[in-house]
């Protein structure tokens, strides 16, 4: 679906079903389904500003969705998004922000989780004062309305007794907190269920990188074993042990955690490695670089 609005050529051709009714769900509260419940929730006339493709646009132009649910696991405090990409949702005009009273209740967990992270803070602090102005304000029957439903997470799908094979809404299981090793809380099922009726329902949890032919790949956290950029071949005696010249970074090295100025931090560490090593003679070889790259191609016929 972000493909799609986003013009990827593969996927221009998606015709998500805007119209079967007026709610969507978006499994998730990243960055990533913050950004999609934007582009279902944000008036056309906004949009059309934007670089957004024309086949998203149209389609969104006749879109009837007017309700969108984000579902999370876990409760404001843990919630994964940045306080940006919050305010810009928080600002949509006419948008209705709808958070439930008792999902705000914050345990003295979460009070240690946001005393140790101011970001982690300044987005509950965010969610607080959006739901505590939508409490102030009158309903109106226009406006659109993003829902955080926290404490929440997805058991299965229910399908449509009218058309088979489509969705007709989700079933899910209400969670808790528990407290594990290293102060992390982790959301468990309490074996309560409910169900959100809704015609289109989105997955936004987060990606994980598959491994390439004889690379080391640690399949449980879906990275390149590193040190700070560099590849671990193996681990001897409890030390790692590096492979010269090759290294890693991105989502590839760390998982599919942070944003673009994560990404430039992460790469600046990966160069500085790269960079000690070649003083210090680390890397056995020197590599052709770009020259080299280009006569891989010319000999392999690849067109440039």
């Amino acid at each position: 679906f972000v493909w799609w609005y986003n013009g990827h050529p593969d996927y221009s051709s998606l015709k998500p079903d805007l119209r079967r009714s007026d709610t969507a769900v978006i499994l998730g509260q990243g960055n990533v389904a913050l950004d999609v419940a934007r582009i279902l929730l944000r008036p056309t006339t906004e949009l059309a500003s934007t670089d957004i493709a024309r086949h998203a646009l149209s389609a969104l132009e006749e879109s009837s969705i007017r309700k969108v649910y984000l579902v999370g696991r876990r409760g404001p405090v843990q919630a994964a998004l940045t306080a940006k990409e919050l305010r810009e949702v928080l600002g949509i005009k006419n948008l209705h922000i709808r958070i439930k009273e008792t999902d705000l209740s914050v345990t003295p967990a979460d009070e240690e989780e946001m005393k140790n992270s101011r970001a982690r803070k300044r987005i509950y602090e965010l969610l607080s004062k959006a739901a505590a102005a939508a409490g102030t304000s009158e309903a109106d029957p226009d406006q659109r309305e993003l829902h955080f439903v926290f404490f929440r997470q997805p058991d299965r799908f229910l399908e449509s007794d009218e058309r088979r094979g489509h969705v007709s809404g989700v079933n899910l299981e209400k969670t808790v907190l528990e407290s594990v090793e290293s102060r992390k809380q982790i959301a468990v099922g309490t074996g309560e269920f409910e169900d959100i009726s809704c015609s289109m329902v989105l997955k936004a949890i987060g990606y994980k990188s598959v491994p390439i032919n004889d690379l080391p790949f640690d399949h449980k956290k879906g990275i390149v074993p590193n040190v700070r950029g560099r590849v671990v071949s193996q681990t001897s005696g409890g030390i790692p042990q590096t492979e010269p010249g090759l290294y890693v970074c991105g989502w590839l090295k760390r998982g599919p955690v942070g944003i673009i100025a994560t990404n430039l931090y992460c790469a600046e560490e990966t160069v500085a490695s790269i960079s000690e090593d070649i003083e210090e003679g680390a890397c056995e070889s020197a590599k052709a670089g770009s020259k080299g790259l280009l006569q891989l191609l010319e000999e392999r016929n690849v067109k440039k």
